[in-house]
């Protein structure tokens, strides 16, 4: 009998790397909502969720989760420019396509971590959500320390 490793090894040798693009998303580049998003969490980038669920989270900030997080009107509205401009139904392709293909057309997800391809991609042991420097499937930068510059590679 034929071993299968020649064939194993054939398919890893000659399989095309993922594309940097596969890897990443542009990172958050307006500094506002760097810093406002990110005093209390990683600014997420906005291609993990669809527009709609952005425009119902800037709507909720009076209760973002629990905490008060409102904002001045004038830059309120500018975060939620740029968060549903870059949203994952507005960029264009790679991660983007691939991430929202698994939210319902009518879904409106509210936490990157409630989106399917979040699930699909962190089917992890409990013990890794329990472990101190995680604690939170949110914490994103605990397994991808390049996350907030929005590269995912596992590191």
């Amino acid at each position: 009998m034929r071993s299968k490793l020649p064939l194993a090894a054939a398919i890893l040798l000659f399989a095309a790397p993922l594309r940097a693009e596969e890897k990443s998303v542009p990172a958050i580049a307006d500094p506002l909502v760097r810093q406002e998003c990110g005093s209390c969490h990683m600014a997420f980038q906005p291609v993990f969720l669809p527009a709609r669920s952005w425009n119902r989270i800037m709507d909720e900030l009076a209760n973002h989760f629990g905490e008060d997080a409102s904002l001045p009107p004038d830059k309120a509205q500018r975060i939620r420019a740029y968060l549903t401009a870059n949203a994952g139904d507005a960029a264009g392709g790679g991660w983007a396509r691939r991430y929202m293909r698994w939210v319902a057309e009518s879904g409106t997800p509210l936490r990157i971590t409630a989106n399917p391809a979040f699930e699909r991609k962190h089917r992890l042991p409990d013990a890794v959500w329990k472990d101190p420097k995680v604690v939170t499937k949110s914490n994103c930068p605990a397994c991808h320390t390049q996350a907030e510059k929005g590269w995912f590679d596992d590191d």
